[in-house]
Formats: structure tokens, C-alpha cells, sequence
């Protein structure tokens, strides 16, 4: 555990796009929180009748389509988890995040355009330590042929993700992340969200994925890749399997000290292995890093901020 104080947005940045089920129009924008606040989506309406949830797993009313999140009125937000990815990716602690439709714009099907929006803001290192959830023994979870588990693991975070689907285009895939920031932007926060051609055309059909375009997903038939410009790496399937952990672990609500390993998994095993970890006291605890000199110069906030398908995103879960 490296020594660490929490860090914020030191201003807001706005990306623009299309929610990937309605086709609509969608703006989002990312801006600072106070200390402890964690990642809060707010709702916006013309009419002044926001709507705030935390992002923790007790918040996830949905894992069948992406992560949707929401409260006792219904469902806040969906498609949460690549917003969720780049934030925790890039080692922000505490933000708002500010959307004005239903869901997170699906941008390019990756985290990149969140990771330029972090950059454009710019990140403010805060005043208190920062505080991880440290898993203390291993928890497993079985779904159908799909397992995931957490284990203790002291050096920050591994993902170990192998997928293993039917089309033989993707056929079987293996990823291991050590998260840093540097290993996140480089390697994972472009990987896109992908399936396949006949999977997305039932979704079309059945009135969700509206949105969805080559420019959004990358999508396989039978026997090649449909995207001519091609993939982004030779394992970006798996690569956004590890996206959608970042961002699906990240509803831990702090970063977690453990190692992830997922076969055959999605949104439904991650969130099903983060409640499994969360409903059993003795499995985890949370342990802050020792507080760190500041650079000489260094800006800091304080509490008195004011804060505020295959299987793609936008399908089920199916391996």
C-alpha cells in the first residue's frame, strides 16, 4: 500500500454523446467533491428536481444490460461502469458526476474520452489520507459455468480475467492488470465494448441498443470482425472484460486492496462477488495509507468544499 492522500477534480469537464439504448442525446459532466465523498452521479433535470445516488454496490438496481444504478424511486442512471472505470482508474478518490438523461453517454465504447475529460480537469491531491478496503480472506462466487472471487492481495490491485465465448472469433482470452494509473491509460482505458452482429440485431429489435454503431462497439459475425478499421489491440475483448471490473469493483466505494479473478464473467458475477465481499464483515476492513508530505506548491482541497453478448455493455451477460 503506497503511502497516498485522497485526490479530487480540481475543476469540471463535460464530455457530450448518446446513450446507448435510447440513441438521445446526453451530456456529462465530471467536477470536485469533498473529502470522503466517493463518486456521487447526480441526475440533472430542466426543472430543478435533481436526483443524487451514491455509487456503492447497495446502489445497483441492474446488472442485466450495463450497471444501472438508482435509489427507492427507480433506476438513476445506467451504463455507470466506464465513467466509474476511468475515475478509479486514474486514482480519483472523490467527484461528482453530473448527467442529464438516463444514461452515461457511450462515447467511443471505451473509457478514453472519460480519461480525457479527468486530463482536462485536472486531479487535486486533498488533505486526508487516502482509505482503501483491504480483503482479508477469499470470497468465491458461482453463476452457471461463470465464477468469480476476491482474494488478499497487499500490492494495490490485480485483475486475472479470462473470457471464453462460442464464437470463434473471439474464442478464449486471458488479461492480468496491475492497476495503476499508468497501466490503466495505457493499456485498458481504450479497449471498447464489443458483440456480436446477430445478438445486437435482437436487441434492435426488441427496442434497446438504439445507439449502438461500429463507432461505438466493436462487432463480430461468425467468421470475422465487421469494424473495418479493426481492433485497438489483438485482446481488446478481454482488455474491456477488465475495464467493466475497474469500473463494476469500483462500487466497493474505496479502492480495494485484493487480487479479482473472473472466468466467464460480466456485470452480474462482479457485482454478485462485491456483495458477497461486502455482506461478510469478516472478509474485509478498512485501513488508511499513512499520510503523505505534500509537495512544496501543491494545491490541497479541505472538507470544506463543496461536493456535491457475447456480452457488451448495452447486452446481457452471456459467455
Amino acid at each position: 500500500m503506497k503511502f497516498s492522500r485522497q485526490t479530487t477534480l480540481r475543476s469540471q469537464a463535460t464530455v457530450t454523446g448518446v446513450g446507448v439504448h435510447s440513441g438521445l442525446p446526453v451530456s456529462l459532466t465530471l467536477g470536485p467533491a469533498s473529502l470522503d465523498a466517493g463518486f456521487i452521479f447526480v441526475r440533472t433535470r430542466s426543472d430543478g428536481s435533481d436526483r443524487e445516488v451514491q455509487a456503492v454496490a447497495k446502489s445497483v438496481t441492474s446488472t442485466e444490460f450495463a450497471t444501472v444504478l438508482g435509489d427507492r424511486e427507480g433506476p438513476l442512471v445506467s451504463t455507470a461502469e466506464h465513467v466509474l472505470a476511468a475515475l478509479r482508474g486514474m486514482g480519483i478518490d472523490n467527484a461528482t458526476i453530473d448527467v442529464d438523461g438516463p444514461e452515461v453517454p457511450i462515447m467511443d465504447g471505451s473509457a478514453a474520452a472519460f480519461v480525457a475529460a479527468i486530463d482536462q480537469a485536472g486531479i487535486l491531491t486533498q488533505s486526508a489520507p487516502r482509505r482503501f478496503i483491504q480483503v482479508l480472506k477469499r470470497v468465491q462466487v458461482e453463476l452457471g459455468d461463470a465464477f468469480g472471487e476476491l482474494r488478499p492481495h497487499a500490492n494495490g490491485f490485480r485483475a486475472e480475467v479470462e473470457i471464453d465465448f462460442a464464437n470463434p472469433v473471439i474464442g478464449q482470452q486471458n488479461y492480468v492488470l496491475d492497476l495503476t494509473p499508468e497501466s490503466f491509460r495505457r493499456d485498458i482505458c481504450r479497449a471498447r465494448t464489443f458483440g456480436c452482429m446477430n445478438d445486437v440485431a435482437r436487441l434492435w429489435s426488441a427496442g434497446y441498443a438504439l445507439g449502438a454503431s461500429f463507432e461505438n462497439s466493436v462487432v463480430f459475425d461468425e467468421e470475422r470482425l465487421l469494424n473495418t478499421e479493426g481492433l485497438r489491440y489483438a485482446d481488446e475483448c478481454a482488455r474491456h472484460k477488465v475495464l467493466d471490473v475497474v469500473g463494476d469493483l469500483a462500487l466497493a466505494g474505496l479502492p480495494l486492496l485484493a487480487a479479482y479473478r473472473s472466468v466467464r464473467g460480466g456485470h452480474r458475477l462482479n457485482h454478485a462477488v462485491l456483495t458477497e465481499l461486502m455482506a461478510d464483515r469478516s472478509a474485509w476492513r478498512v485501513v488508511e495509507s499513512e499520510p503523505a508530505r505534500l509537495p512544496r506548491g501543491r494545491a490541497e482541497v479541505t472538507r470544506g468544499m463543496v461536493g456535491g453478448m457475447v456480452a457488451p455493455a448495452y447486452g446481457p451477460d452471456v459467455s
